[in-house]
């Protein structure tokens, strides 16, 4: 990747905006790439033109419609005014991090195709876990969340709760397709320098095992990281969340499908797992 790309990160105003944007700034001081600030309204966020008829008596029609596509013209332009305000505060949490590259982009219609349209030239892709109701949903992953995994061709980093340096990084590697671009991208970036990184394989050990992980090693000393690789038994979502939780690992990264997985379809069940029960931001390469 070079250094020119940017860092693409969607905000939405919940309480994982200021979280999403330390990391943002985290990132880039250690690449040196400028921050792009997304904040995309919504089609209910920007509609007037709703239609009210059925439920207006016909003598008051005429002057009920008129006040009521005023009334969403006015909601439209406050939610304008609110997502520009979201901006702003994302921007000033940004410079007191001490970034100098910042655009900011209030952007309309559909968050995935949003993503779309800006990933080209982006280093990485930032959102948070969940949405505007996290406090309300924290058994479930953000649906914006999912559709822009399984769509975009970008790393996706989902932002925890709260920002905490990052120097330990465990690599979660089944030797599928998308968790062997996982090592590739972190012996390519300068993200990962300096950080302790530990490659696990989650199952039975076996020789094919070994040498994927052996592989992984190497492609890791040859960028100038040094890696600790390890089998874990046990199922993945569990054996990954419990070494994270009790070995303190700062972030996880890994392939957002299992190489069995019907890639266009579903995200990988595991994956979903993984962001559900980390505390801890999580990478996701397809």
């Amino acid at each position: 990747m070079t250094p020119t790309q940017k860092i693409v990160a969607f905000i939405d105003g919940s309480i994982y905006s200021e979280s999403v944007c330390h990391h943002a700034a985290w990132i880039a001081e250690r690449t040196g790439a400028a921050v792009d600030l997304i904040h995309v309204l919504g089609p209910r966020d920007t509609s007037g033109k709703r239609d009210h008829s059925g439920a207006i008596a016909l003598g008051a029609r005429t002057a009920l419609l008129q006040e009521l596509a005023e009334l969403d013209a006015q909601r439209s332009k406050l939610m304008s005014h609110r997502g520009r305000a979201i901006l702003d505060d994302a921007q000033a949490i940004l410079d007191k991090d001490g970034v100098t590259g910042i655009n900011t982009r209030l952007r309309h219609g559909d968050v995935v195709e949003a993503v779309a349209e800006v990933e080209g030239d982006a280093r990485v892709i930032i959102v948070g876990k969940r949405g505007e109701d996290a406090d309300f949903a924290k058994g479930h992953l953000g649906s914006n969340l999912e559709r822009i995994v399984r769509t975009s061709t970008r790393p996706v980093f989902v932002a925890s709760r709260a920002f905490k340096p990052i120097a330990r990084v465990l690599v979660a590697y089944d030797g599928g397709a998308s968790a062997m671009k996982a090592v590739d991208h972190i012996a390519r970036s300068p993200l990962f320098q300096g950080l302790s990184i530990h490659v696990v394989t989650v199952g039975a050990a076996s020789a094919e095992v070994e040498k994927g992980l052996a592989n992984a090693k190497a492609m890791l000393k040859a960028a100038g990281l040094e890696a600790a690789t390890s089998v874990l038994p046990g199922q993945p979502e569990k054996a990954l969340a419990d070494l994270v939780d009790t070995q303190g690992y700062d972030m996880l990264v890994m392939g957002a499908y299992g190489h069995s997985r019907i890639r266009s379809l579903v995200i990988g069940s595991t994956t979903t797992a993984m962001i559900r029960a980390c505390k801890v931001p999580v990478v996701l390469m397809r």
